[in-house]
């Protein structure tokens, strides 16, 4: 493929926590890859994403409110201190987590905030590959329980997680069934 940014859709894959290396993701790069958020699409220029940006000491917070929604939220039935940790220990296993939020405006249907909004993700997602940085999108349930640690507004909703670090991962070929399975044409 000779066109990069075609090259750069096809080949961004998901890297999860456990391929990143101990590598600092510098501010200068997460600053990029939020500027590159920040040119997606937006429908009456609303402009609805939101981030908040957890590194160092505040991935430990992340980790440790994770854990205590986990907790309390849970059924006992299902509640496993396993998990508890697990939870906890997914924010630290990268270099940062950036919490990615909806500001549903009023303006437009709530639905094209959050298509405006999935479209800054997916510019995060091709803005860290071309810096060789892995992101993962994670969505738990757990995210729905954050509004009160992220100080959300009442018009504003936690889609999820991203967690970026760098990775020796290699590239790999992307496993999609043929797009002639998924168009119909009208002429």
């Amino acid at each position: 493929m000779k066109n990069d940014v075609l090259k750069a859709i096809h080949y961004r894959r998901s890297v999860f926590q456990a391929s990143f290396t101990e590598e600092e993701v510098s501010k200068e790069d997460i600053l990029s890859i939020l500027e590159a958020a920040n040119a997606a699409p937006t429908h009456k220029r609303t402009q609805p994403w939101r981030f908040v940006i957890f590194r160092k000491e505040g991935l430990q917070r992340l980790g440790t409110e994770l854990s205590r929604i986990y907790k309390s939220v849970t059924p006992a039935e299902k509640y496993t201190e396993a998990t508890e940790i697990t939870m906890g220990k997914k924010a630290t296993q990268s270099n940062v987590a950036i919490a990615l939020i909806v500001n549903y405006t009023g303006e437009v249907p709530e639905w094209e905030e959050l298509a405006c909004t999935a479209a800054a993700v997916e510019n995060m997602w091709l803005a860290a590959h071309s810096l060789n940085i892995g992101g993962y999108w994670a969505t738990p349930g757990l995210i729905n329980h954050l509004g009160g640690f992220l100080n959300l507004e009442e018009n504003q909703k936690c889609i999820g997680l991203f967690y970026l670090g760098h990775h020796q991962s290699e590239a790999r070929e992307p496993i999609r069934t043929p797009i002639e399975e998924k168009i119909r044409w009208e002429e």
